[in-house]
């Protein structure tokens, strides 16, 4: 049985001044305010989004 890759995201910089469409993308991420992280399953959609707003997040990859 394999494991499931994760990816841990945190946000670590204010989306405050940054445009209504990355603050969109960190809040259906479910990062709402600073230093909170959030776990979700390592799929092309998740990292499009984790993509858009790299400059805001920090990521690591874990397996479960």
């Amino acid at each position: 049985m394999s494991k499931e890759r994760y990816l841990r995201i945190t946000l670590v910089k204010s989306p405050i001044g940054y445009s209504k469409r990355q603050k969109a993308t960190l809040y259906s991420l479910g990062l709402r305010k600073l230093n909170r992280t959030v776990e979700h399953k390592d799929t092309p959609m998740i990292r499009g989004m984790v993509a858009a707003v790299a400059h805001l997040v920090r990521v690591e990859e874990v397996e479960r």
